[in-house]
């Protein structure tokens, strides 16, 4: 389905005088009719005016059915006894067919997105709705999904939330080719996330190909959130362009282990941490007693044999690297 945008129906001010003013022309040609017939001057030609007043008057409301209000970044579909006939685009005060209908199979649809959270109680939103829910907002919009829970590469579950910038394009197959463009978009949006979500570990992991070459890479879910958004934007776009519709932006908004597996992964973190840190003192250790140890053979301070200086790194290493302060035993008497 192409969209087709019509133009030249913005006359929509001088339509509507047009219908007042036939409305007044009614008005005084019934009570002219009244006065004539009071006075007994009842021809032909006052018959007719009557009868063309008394129809206009009952049947003219029906002309108003043709002014169309749009307001910046709205959209009208219309279809004339079943068939497209076109959509109106831009703000402006429009005429059409009075008999054209607008056409918006997503109207009545609320998602957790901008425009369909705002405050009210329900009775004011389904009177919103009804008064211009056939109108299609070409606005950008921001759809956050639920949270779901999904398996990484490694099979740990993790929960991960999304925000999806997106906005209408082709109203003609946003309207026509899919059934509702809003829920479609939340089903490929959900659909997306777990294609993509199952291909990165968590944490970078070792032997995890991520990119699909081959060679395994430092990818994840934690550290790679840009390029994570950027392949799920594509994959959801890839989805949703027969939809008529256009991904601006996807953002990873919440990230988390799952909450049964979330204190295990903890103390793993915190275990790895633990360990970057013991590596991290132990060389700096060694370093510092071959520091010691090449600064007493270059002072020639004390002369020590293999077996005492065996003892003494022993001795600097235990008081480097301890959890506590060191409490040395005084020797009074020979080293040997």
């Amino acid at each position: 389905m192409e969209e087709k945008i019509l133009t030249g129906k913005k006359k929509g001010m001088p339509m509507l005088l047009l219908i007042l003013a036939l409305y007044v022309l009614a008005v005084i040609g019934i009570v002219w009719a009244a006065v004539q017939d009071g006075a007994g001057d009842m021809d032909g030609i006052t018959v007719v005016i009557l009868v063309v007043s008394i129809v206009w008057a009952s049947l003219g409301w029906i002309f108003l059915c043709g002014l169309k209000v749009l307001k910046p970044q709205e959209a009208l579909v219309l279809t004339l006894f079943g068939k497209y006939i076109g959509t109106l685009k831009g703000e402006g005060f429009y005429y059409v067919n009075p008999f054209c209908s607008g056409v918006n199979p997503a109207a009545q649809t609320r998602l957790n997105q901008s425009g369909d959270v705002d405050g009210g109680s329900k009775a004011e939103k389904k009177a919103e709705a009804q008064a211009g829910g056939k109108k299609i907002s070409l606005k950008i919009m921001t759809l956050n999904n639920n949270r779901q829970k999904i398996n990484d590469c490694l099979g740990n579950p993790v929960e991960i939330g999304i925000a999806v910038m997106w906005r209408v394009v082709d109203t003609a197959k946003a309207v026509f080719d899919v059934d509702n463009y809003k829920e479609y978009l939340s089903l490929q949006c959900d659909s997306a996330l777990r294609n993509i979500v199952r291909i990165y570990p968590y944490d970078v992991a070792p032997n995890v190909d991520t990119t699909g070459d081959g060679i395994a890479d430092e990818g994840s879910l934690r550290g790679s959130s840009e390029v994570v958004a950027s392949r799920i934007k594509d994959e959801i776009q890839s989805k949703v362009a027969q939809a008529g519709l256009e991904i601006i932006e996807a953002r990873i908004t919440y990230l988390a282990y799952a909450p049964e597996i979330a204190a295990v992964m903890l103390q793993r973190q915190q275990a790895s941490a633990i360990i970057d840190a013991r590596k991290m003192i132990v060389d700096g250790a060694v370093g510092m007693v071959e520091m010691a140890l090449e600064r007493l053979s270059e002072k020639q301070v004390v002369e020590l044999d293999e077996e005492r200086k065996a003892a003494m790194v022993s001795n600097l290493l235990v008081v480097l690297c301890g959890n506590r302060d060191a409490q040395p035993v005084v020797n009074s008497g020979s080293l040997y």
